[in-house]
């Protein structure tokens, strides 16, 4: 196992600055190209591609771990099962991964890109785009923070070993 986890390490950094660039590339969007494009399909498709590859890099590295320590997941449901998995603190196993807080906002992206795969419109409701963007700009930093802890408790996993 401890031959692993830096493997598992690299991993969460990986995604880190994936979440970086994504949530970078959104910011520069939306000063620079979104005002020029307005609210339409285009900018529409852009915005609901970004969120969807937000969720999934972070969903990625949750299957990682939950396959590192777990490697139970409900085949019927596994993506909510997932999430809910990565709140637990497991005794003697592994620290909590994310907080309820941010699993109450990955939800909420989960369900996007649930509806979003299924979708075959190219047009999406603006309202809806913004209140998840709010929800991607509040979830951003927390994650953020969450996996960077989580991170820190693998380091000290190998320091004790």
């Amino acid at each position: 196992m401890k031959n692993e986890l830096p493997l598992l390490i690299e991993e969460i950094c990986k995604t880190h600055t994936i979440l970086d660039s994504i949530y970078s590339y959104l910011k520069d969007f939306e000063q620079k190209e979104l005002p020029k494009l307005g609210r339409n399909r285009t900018s529409g498709l852009v915005i609901s591609q970004i969120l969807e590859n937000a969720y999934t890099s972070i969903e990625t590295l949750f299957l990682r771990i939950s396959q590192f320590f777990e490697n139970s997941l409900d085949s019927k449901r596994w993506h909510s099962d997932l999430l809910d998995k990565m709140t637990l603190r497991i005794e003697g196993i592994r620290e909590q991964v994310i907080s309820i807080e941010t699993h109450r906002l990955l939800s909420e992206l989960m369900r996007f890109r649930h509806f979003k795969r299924y979708y075959f419109e190219l047009d999406y409701d603006w309202k809806k785009l913004d209140y998840l963007l709010d929800v991607y700009k509040r979830l951003q930093p927390k994650v953020l923070h969450e996996i960077d802890s989580f991170s820190g408790f693998l380091k000290k996993i190998i320091e004790i070993e």
